[in-house]
């Protein structure tokens, strides 16, 4: 089992790497790829150095999986060159997820829709996987009518150099900076950039990929996304309405029920979910459920998940991994 990690010095790179030995998954060649400053260096995995390799030797040595997180330059350009001999890609950037014949994935939602004929696979953005995680059980016994989601997303969802704006700014140090304002003592309005209908394209990857996921373009959704000074998580305020009648006992039960999510909904005890205690952690963390007071068939609810982990790296492995299970992967045998 040859698996390419492209992007592997990156901050989700880096936790893919983690979870691929956590999580046991049966590599017998990883094949680290960066860019060409990072050539010559090692990563660590499973206690010994492994060299950074160029993308044309990852290539070249024909993995079974390739994993992408590189941005979407690189998956638009290399993808299909592994796709094209057999390599099944799952691409964790932005540049596959709306293309209408390449499937956007949450194993515990919509694996059902894998093939084997699927060589490119593509991983949602981080704050869809971890709503729809939520949100997907809900649907099925309730239907969706619409979703209003705000979120409150980590700096690490924009990536080293923005946790290093941050920490520079709580430490009053000088240096390079991402946000066009201070993250640290404040919250910015503005994830991604600014589209032609003045929202952010983060607020629509939620609409677009949500819809596309769940397989209906029936639900009315709309969002704002905040950056917030936070490191470990993204947290998004939900309300949802509902085409059948719902109460909150039942959405409970369903919830626990549900594989991968975790209710912490005691607000007696002040038991609810927080990125600070849930960092490093794969499951998606559902509080603060209650009803809508204020129409029929609405419910409030408080979502947090690790982005670099069930938002990105986790969700990708598990793709991986359902892939062999189902044996939809072909491994190459000499």
């Amino acid at each position: 089992m040859k698996v390419a990690v492209v992007g592997a010095t990156g901050m989700v790179g880096k936790v893919m790497l983690e979870v691929l030995q956590e999580r046991n998954f049966p590599i017998t060649q990883l094949i680290p790829v960066a860019s060409e400053a990072s050539v010559g260096k090692t990563v660590r995995f499973k206690g010994k150095a492994v060299n950074i390799e160029r993308m044309q030797v990852a290539l070249y040595n024909e993995p079974d999986i390739a994993i992408f997180s590189a941005g979407s330059k690189a998956s638009l350009e290399w993808a299909p060159k592994f796709a094209e001999m057999g390599t099944i890609v799952i691409d964790n950037s932005s540049a596959w997820r709306m293309h209408e014949n390449i499937k956007l994935v949450v194993p515990e939602v919509n694996a059902d829709v894998l093939t084997k004929d699927d060589k490119i696979i593509a991983n949602p953005n981080c704050s869809t996987i971890q709503m729809v995680m939520a949100l997907a059980p809900l649907h099925k016994e309730y239907t969706l009518k619409r979703i209003v989601v705000s979120t409150y997303q980590s700096v690490t969802g924009t990536g080293k150099h923005a946790v290093a704006q941050l920490r520079n700014e709580r430490s009053r140090m000088e240096g390079d900076r991402v946000y066009p304002y201070n993250i640290d003592l404040n919250c910015l309005p503005h994830c991604d950039i600014f589209l032609d209908n003045d929202y952010t394209k983060e607020e629509m990857k939620l609409v677009h990929e949500t819809r596309k996921i769940l397989g209906t373009q029936n639900i009315g959704i709309t969002a704002t996304a905040v950056r917030v000074p936070v490191i470990g998580g993204h947290s998004e305020a939900v309300n949802v309405e509902f085409e059948s009648e719902v109460n909150v006992a039942d959405i409970r039960q369903i919830l626990e029920n549900t594989p991968g999510v975790v209710v912490m909904d005691n607000v007696g005890n002040n038991i609810y979910p927080m990125p600070y205690y849930q960092q490093g952690k794969d499951e998606v963390f559902v509080g603060r459920i209650r009803m809508d007071e204020s129409q029929p068939n609405t419910v409030n609810m408080w979502i947090v998940s690790d982005n670099l982990r069930k938002g990105a790296a986790t969700n990708a492995i598990q793709i991986g991994e359902y892939m062999l299970e189902k044996h939809l992967l072909e491994v190459a045998t000499a």
